[in-house]
């Protein structure tokens, strides 16, 4: 089998040498760094979650969301994460979206479960049984509000990543938990046999290429516009908000990061903006309802005019078609109150 032939099996992050094989001569070609096996996908969307006008799941447009975004060129789906609106899911809703995950997907795409708690004591539990549920992987949040040491962040990391046999992300996004992973904290977690890879949210890329040249973890991108920025320095992928609408132009990115082509990653990175998904998805037709639960509420008439008139710089980009978005600002007023209550503490 060929170097260039082993970079195309799915799942799998190409070598140095698979990347030298096929692109020698390419000029501007890029060199990952970790080697490992990859067990979640290279585009990994962070689903939302539909809900109906009065705020409950929306089963159906689960499902055919999830197709859609597998179809558009998903590799993996992260459910019950931030965009799926984790703190106000129940367990059981968040157990059901990675069955329901596992059964859309059909092995045409990893069900990666996120989230989590910040009880370590909670999120063991929630793990094991998502686990149980079908997931192929974990993302661990660093825990927020409640603000512990890089001792007990490790800790936190440690427990959950040892009360199960999947896969972890560790998730480092500390503008939304109060506080980071640092760097001394990544490296000691590296050395856990089920801790693989890192979702970055922080931005910090200095950071990212020391934790990279150091460990063998792979690292996702956490923010749209610094995709490209991370898979240049020897990121693995992505777990992508906008990808939500269309995954088609992450694909684009990845596959020619794969080859070592950056011409036509950085063509098709300049033709994609971050969007706000709900309401561009049901603007679309592509879910029944832009509701988003409290304290969450949908876009300000200002706010909802900003995203409608962003639309303009993209209308060309591979796998949406705009043409028929149909705001509807009635409808994405407000947020809704579930009939239970989330169980996140």
């Amino acid at each position: 089998m060929t170097g260039a032939s082993r970079a195309s099996r799915p799942g799998r992050v190409p070598t140095p040498s698979d990347r030298t094989a096929a692109t020698a001569h390419i000029p501007g070609t890029l060199v990952p760094v970790s080697t490992r096996e990859n067990p979640f996908g290279q585009v990994l969307v962070a689903l939302v979650t539909p809900f109906t006008a009065d705020g409950e799941v929306d089963w159906p447009g689960v499902e055919q969301h999830i197709d859609d975004c597998i179809t558009a060129g998903a590799d993996g789906i992260v459910v019950t994460g931030t965009t799926g609106e984790t703190s106000t899911l129940t367990d059981p809703e968040k157990l059901r979206l990675v069955e329901v995950g596992k059964s859309v997907a059909a092995g045409r795409a990893k069900i990666i479960t996120g989230g989590g708690s910040n009880e370590t004591a909670h999120a063991m539990q929630l793990y094991k049984q998502s686990e149980r549920a079908g997931a192929d992987g974990v993302m661990i949040v660093t825990p927020y509000y409640n603000k512990p040491t890089q001792s007990g962040v490790l800790t936190h990391f440690r427990m959950i990543a040892d009360a199960t046999d999947l896969p972890v992300i560790l998730y480092d996004i500390p503008g939304r938990t109060g506080i980071p992973i640092t760097y001394e904290t990544i490296v000691r977690a590296s050395h856990h046999p089920n801790i693989l890879a890192v979702k970055d949210a922080k931005g910090d890329f200095a950071e990212v290429s020391r934790v990279l040249n150091n460990t063998d973890l792979m690292y996702f991108s956490g923010d749209d516009t610094n995709v490209l920025p991370h898979l240049s320095i020897g990121a693995t992928g992505l777990i992508g908000v906008t990808a939500n609408i269309t995954s088609t132009p992450y694909r684009t990115i990845v596959d020619a990061v794969n080859r070592g082509d950056l011409a036509t990653a950085t063509a098709e990175h300049k033709r994609v903006e971050p969007l706000v998904a709900k309401y561009i998805l049901h603007g679309l037709g592509r879910i029944g309802s832009p509701r988003v639960r409290l304290p969450l509420v949908g876009p300000e008439d200002s706010e909802a005019y900003a995203i409608e008139t962003s639309l303009e710089a993209v209308r060309d980009v591979p796998g949406a078609d705009f043409s028929n978005f149909r705001p509807d600002r009635n409808a994405a007023a407000g947020g809704a109150l579930p009939k239970v209550p989330g169980t996140t503490r």
